[in-house]
């Protein structure tokens, strides 16, 4: 089952003699740091510090234990939990003993957490028994009823519910003493098969179940390591949802160098600066709103962040004058990093770049990646010229979860990827994102990219946060709306906003033609993007009304 379902070996006889796979498996790094640095601290969170040596117990005893309790090859659990040390520990453990995770997101309620178990067939599931003044257990107990395969709930906390395991107690059990040494070399997931799934984010409907074999996310991190050059004694924070994919450096390039994994379990803009100034955070991956609420603390100046190398943003478009703001107050060098959970290969910006390349764009492609850009009739585009992304390359995802008529929609058969985003391709190679394909305006024939006039708006001293969507019209087909909230105290106008945009020299046929001030955004994937879905079905209800 955790074969990869668009990988050949015709790929892994080509991938590997290029050297772009590895045949090395993250449970044997998490193996040899603790062999060769036991004592270092290797994962951190506001409960438990765990040396490389520690944390390898953990990981044997983790999974030890689901095989103990009759877990069996490839069978998947379900991880709902916030970041920390057990969110972290659990996915290496998982693939230890051969079976698959899969991380959703802590918001996840009755009806999203009952479709993942039921597509997945899910064995298990880790949950808290209560968190932010959730109860999951009860959750869980109102839906297993309706889930055959669910055999087992496990939680994290100081008690172990009725008809729950308890993590904290499989980790204090010395289950090893049961089994021969070196048991778990022979139960582990080999390097060319999956044993991390991640799940698509989106404001609608369902979402897909991607395979992220070992051997792409091993290909990807060994590049990203050498190319930003980190080392064992970096400190690699993780702050934003792990479900929504955002902390590949920590997860993944972290354990690679040897290096230290902060976890923060709840989101708040200041703790998170306190975090960095605490731990000494030297990398720092997140998410342009996270980012921006960070900022706006009204303490920020109080908290020292000299510690930061490297700022990442990623999952969606961080505004131009945001990445100035950002280097200037927190002191990291900004890099941006474009690629999605669906297709993994992607680009990147490095530390050396010019900084207006490292905050304008996404970066160039990494060394083995293949980047293309096609028209609307999917015709490559003129260098210089807007075009749909698609990408190829080793480190992309191998398709989606028991679904091979998805996977070959998605991937053409020699591997392309559509992304859905539009951008533009410099002389340098840089790439340029302008916006999502879906979200783009069609004005009389026209076209808007929303991101344009977001990154204008966003500069004015009055506005904390826009969002642009289409309207439907009966003349034009379409015309834009700018959702607004303002500053604390402010107040906005439609004719200051356009006034502003015109002084910009924006051109006539992209000035939005309603505005509506609004308290705040409606977010997905736990508060990381605009949910631009939902304010478009808003205006059009208006519209209607």
């Amino acid at each position: 089952m955790a074969k990869p379902t668009r990988y050949t070996p015709e790929m892994e006889r080509d991938y590997l003699e290029k050297g772009y796979w590895i045949k090395t498996t993250f449970a044997e790094i998490w193996d040899r740091n603790a062999r060769q640095f036991p004592d270092r601290e290797a994962v951190v969170d506001s409960r438990n510090r765990l040396t490389w040596a520690q944390a390898k117990q953990w990981i044997d005893r983790l999974a030890l234990g689901f095989l103990d309790m009759g877990f069996k090859r490839d069978e998947l659990i379900v991880l709902q939990l916030p970041n920390s040390v057990e969110l972290t520990l659990l996915r290496v453990a998982c693939e230890k003993a051969g079976l698959l995770s899969l991380p959703i997101m802590r918001t996840f309620r009755e009806k999203e957490v009952e479709y993942v178990l039921k597509y997945t067939q899910a064995k298990g599931i880790v949950t808290p028994v209560a968190f932010r003044d959730f109860d999951y257990v009860k959750m869980l107990d109102d839906i297993k009823g309706g889930l055959p395969d669910l055999r087992h709930i496990f939680t994290v906390g100081d008690t172990a519910p009725a008809g729950t395991t308890s993590i904290w107690q499989m980790v204090e059990t010395p289950v090893e003493k049961e089994y021969p040494a070196g048991y778990l070399n022979r139960t582990g997931m080999p390097f060319n098969e999956f044993s991390l799934v991640f799940l698509t984010s989106g404001s609608t409907g369902f979402p897909k179940f991607v395979e992220n074999p070992v051997c792409s996310i091993t290909c990807r991190e060994k590049w990203i390591v050498d190319h930003l050059k980190f080392t064992q004694d970096d400190i690699f924070a993780i702050v934003s949802p792990t479900a929504g994919g955002a902390n590949g450096r920590s997860y993944c390039s972290a354990p690679m160098v040897g290096a230290k994994i902060v976890n923060m379990e709840k989101w708040d803009a200041e703790d998170a600066l306190k975090l960095i100034e605490r731990e000494q955070v030297t990398i720092f991956p997140t998410v342009p709103a996270m980012l921006t609420m960070m900022l706006r603390v009204p303490n920020f100046s109080r908290y020292d962040l000299s510690s930061l190398k490297l700022i990442f943003s990623m999952g969606s478009v961080l505004p131009y004058n945001i990445g100035l703001e950002v280097e200037q107050k927190m002191g990291g060098k900004l890099i941006q990093n474009y690629s999605s959970i669906d297709c993994s290969v992607a680009c990147m910006g490095g530390p050396d770049d010019p900084q207006d390349k490292r905050i304008l764009t996404a970066g160039r492609p990494y060394a083995w990646a293949e980047v293309k850009l096609l028209d609307d009739n999917d015709r490559e585009a003129p260098l210089g010229s807007v075009g749909e992304v698609l990408l190829r390359g080793p480190a992309g995802a191998s398709g989606y979860f028991r679904d091979p008529e998805a996977t070959w929609k998605a991937w053409s058969k020699d591997g392309w990827f559509r992304m859905g985003d539009l951008a533009k391709l410099d002389e340098e190679g840089y790439l340029t994102i302008v916006g999502r394909k879906k979200d783009m305006i069609i004005r009389g024939g026209q076209n808007i990219y929303p991101v344009e006039i977001e990154n204008i708006l966003v500069t004015h001293p009055k506005v904390l946060s826009i969002a642009l969507v289409g309207m439907p019209d009966t003349v034009l087909g379409e015309k834009a709306c700018a959702y607004i909230v303002p500053k604390e105290g402010q107040t906005f106008t439609f004719e200051e906003m356009v006034a502003f945009l015109k002084e910009k020299g924006i051109a006539g046929f992209k000035l939005p033609e309603r505005l509506e001030v609004i308290d705040r955004m409606p977010m997905v994937a736990e508060g990381q993007k605009i949910d631009k879905k939902t304010l478009m079905a808003d205006i059009a209800a208006k519209l209607t009304a």
